[in-house]
C-alpha cells in the first residue's frame, strides 16, 4: 500500500469525471459571392445607363422552417446507469434474491420478518452483482457457455457476509436507521440482531466450505478476519486527530475493499483464469472497494439526512475520522479543537461539518476517490470486450457519480 506522502502527491491533479457530458456547437458560415449587377434602366431619371458594373452582394439562404434542434447529451440518472449495469446478470440477480430470503426464513421462521428487513431494506446488492458480472466476464474469456453453480453460490455467500457485517455494525454503533428504514436492532432488539448476524456468518461459512476450493475458502475466510481487524482499528482511533491517511486506507480496506477484492478474485478462480488475471481482478475489487468507501465518507458531509437515510455526519459524531476530515485537519485548527471536545457543545458538530467542506477536505477526498477508481479501471484491461466487462467499467462510473 502506498504511503500517505505518495497519496497526497498524487492528489495534486485536477479532477475530471469520465462521464461528464461534453457540449456540442455547430457553426454555419455563409460566404459572399460575386454576382453581375443587372443593368438598371431609368437611372438618374434618364431611362438609360451608359455603362455596366460589378458589385459584391451577400446571398443569405432563406429557410422555410426552423432548423432541427441538436440532440442534447445528457448524463444518465443513477437508476438508469444501474439498469444498464445489471442487465447482463438481471436473471441471475433475481434468482439470488429469492434464495437469500429462503436461507433465513426456511431454517428459522422466527427470523423470517428480520430476513425481509435485512434483504429488502432498499439495498442495491452491488457486491453480489459485481461477483456475477465478474463471473460472466471471466467465463466468457475462458470460453465457457455459462457461469457455473459455484459462481451463483459465491454471490449468495458474499451478500450474506456483507449483510451480517451491517447488522453487527448497527448494534455496535447503536444505529437506529439504515437506508431510510429502521434497523433490525431497532425493530426486534439487540438480541435478535446479534443472532441474525451470527446466523448469516455461520450459514455463509457452511456454504463456503462446500465450495470445495481451498483458494476461495482462504480468500473469503480472510475477509471475515479483516472485518474484525477493521472494527478494532476503528475503535482504537476514535477522535484521534493524529490518524494518518495510510491508517485510514488500511481500515477502509479491512471494512469494505477486502470483501470486494476477494469476491472478484474468487469469481476468476471458478472460471479457471490464470494467476495474472486473478491478480488483476483482485486489484479491480480492491480499488473499486476503496473508491466506494471514500465516496461513502464524502457523502456523509455533502448529503442531507433524508438523502443518506441516516443522520448527516454520523461517522464524525461517533469519532470515526474519515478521508475528508483527515485532509481538512492540517488546514484548520478549529476543526481539531472541536473533535477533541467530542462535540460537547450544541451546534459544534454542524460547525465541524462546515469546516471540513470549507477547508478543502471534501475536494481532496474526491481526488483520492478518482485515483482509486482509475486504478480499478486499469485492472480490467486484461479482459476482452464483453457486455459484462462494460458493466464492470460502468460500475466505477456509478460509484463516482454519487459525488457529482
Amino acid at each position: 500500500m502506498r504511503t500517505a506522502a505518495e497519496a497526497q502527491r498524487a492528489l495534486g491533479g485536477s479532477l475530471q469525471h469520465p462521464r461528464a457530458p461534453h457540449g456540442a456547437r455547430v457553426l454555419q458560415q455563409h460566404s459572399a459571392r460575386l454576382v453581375p449587377r443587372v443593368r438598371q434602366c431609368g437611372g438618374g431619371g434618364s431611362g438609360s445607363s451608359s455603362s455596366s458594373s460589378w458589385t459584391a452582394r451577400v446571398v443569405v439562404p432563406v429557410r422555410s422552417e426552423a432548423p432541427a434542434a441538436l440532440p442534447r447529451l445528457e448524463r444518465p440518472s443513477p437508476s438508469q446507469l444501474l439498469e444498464e449495469i445489471v442487465d447482463p446478470v438481471a436473471a441471475d440477480m433475481e434468482t439470488m434474491n429469492k434464495n437469500l430470503r429462503s436461507i433465513v426464513g426456511d431454517r428459522h421462521p422466527m427470523l423470517l420478518a428480520a430476513a425481509d428487513q435485512i434483504f429488502g431494506a432498499g439495498g442495491k446488492k452491488l457486491r453480489p452483482m459485481i461477483v456475477l458480472l465478474m463471473a460472466r466476464a471471466t467465463a466468457e474469456m475462458a470460453g465457457l457457455s455459462n457461469i457455473v453453480s459455484y459462481h451463483r453460490r459465491l454471490a449468495e455467500i458474499i451478500e450474506m457476509i456483507h449483510t451480517a457485517s451491517l447488522v453487527h455494525d448497527d448494534v455496535l454503533d447503536n444505529c437506529s436507521v439504515r437506508r431510510g428504514k429502521d434497523t433490525v436492532n431497532t425493530l426486534y432488539g439487540t438480541r435478535v440482531a446479534v443472532l441474525v448476524g451470527d446466523f448469516l456468518f455461520a450459514q455463509s461459512s457452511w456454504y463456503l466450505a462446500n465450495l470445495d476450493n481451498l483458494e476461495v475458502i482462504k480468500l473469503i475466510s480472510q475477509v471475515i478476519a479483516d472485518f474484525a481487524n477493521g472494527e478494532i482499528s476503528q475503535a482504537a482511533s476514535l477522535f484521534d486527530t493524529s490518524i494518518t491517511l495510510d491508517k485510514y486506507l488500511d481500515k477502509s480496506f479491512y471494512k469494505t475493499a477486502s470483501l470486494v477484492a476477494a469476491s472478484c478474485r474468487s469469481s476468476a478462480v471458478f472460471s479457471g483464469m490464470s494467476v495474472e488475471v486473478k491478480e488483476a481482478m483482485y486489484d479491480y475489487g480492491k480499488h473499486l472497494g476503496l473508491a466506494f468507501q471514500i465516496v461513502d465518507d464524502i457523502l456523509d458531509f455533502t448529503q442531507t439526512s433524508e438523502q443518506l437515510g441516516k443522520p448527516q455526519g454520523q461517522d464524525l459524531a461517533s469519532g470515526n475520522l474519515t478521508a475528508p476530515v483527515i485532509f481538512a485537519l492540517p488546514n484548520c485548527e478549529e476543526l481539531e479543537e472541536l473533535i477533541q471536545t467530542e462535540f460537547s457543545e450544541p451546534e459544534s458538530l454542524q460547525r465541524a461539518i462546515d469546516l471540513v467542506v470549507s477547508s478543502g477536505g471534501v475536494e481532496a477526498a474526491r481526488r483520492l476517490a478518482r485515483e482509486e477508481a482509475d486504478k480499478a479501471l486499469a485492472a480490467l484491461a486484461v479482459l476482452p470486450p464483453s457486455r459484462a466487462k462494460r458493466s464492470l467499467e460502468l460500475m466505477v462510473d456509478y460509484v463516482l457519480d454519487r459525488i457529482y
